[in-house]
């Protein structure tokens, strides 16, 4: 049953599953976190897949960046989110019509909407609000995720 993880062991566990990482608003900017928090993520492991229609084409981490979640080919444990939290309803279809669905939506710091969350949930995924992958990984000790 899907939920909104709070835990610090439900987000260690997503830490350690997380080796697909779909990045929507992944930027080519090094000192913005939407590109510093997935290169980190790549750096220990994850695959990273930018998602970002204003750098579609471009490459990031060895992918191109896609301009929309639909342009995803491969099956995706965790949608990386960096849009404002207002933003974010206006990607919730996007995410429910993604085919697998992903388990975990990771809605980054600052980032929560909590109606868009519980809709997640109730469509069978889990998700972190407002929280950062990078930190919570350093935090929690986290290796490699190979």
């Amino acid at each position: 049953m899907a939920r909104i993880l709070t835990a610090e062991a439900d987000v260690r566990a997503v830490l350690e599953r997380a080796r697909t990482v779909a990045v929507l608003g992944a930027h080519d900017d090094p000192a913005r976190p939407a590109h510093y928090v997935p290169d980190y993520m790549h750096g220990v492991g994850s695959h990273i897949l930018p998602v970002n229609p204003a750098l579609a084409g471009k490459t990031l981490w060895g992918e191109p960046v896609r301009p929309s979640l639909a342009e995803l080919a491969v099956r995706v444990d965790v949608v990386d989110v960096f849009r404002r939290s207002e933003a974010v309803p206006a990607h919730l279809a996007e995410i429910l019509a993604m085919n697998p669905l992903p388990a975990v939506v990771w809605l980054q710091s600052g980032i929560r909407n909590d109606a868009v969350a519980a809709a997640l949930v109730a469509a069978g995924i889990d998700v972190v609000q407002d929280r950062c992958m990078l930190a919570d990984h350093r935090r929690l000790g986290l290796g490699s995720i190979v």
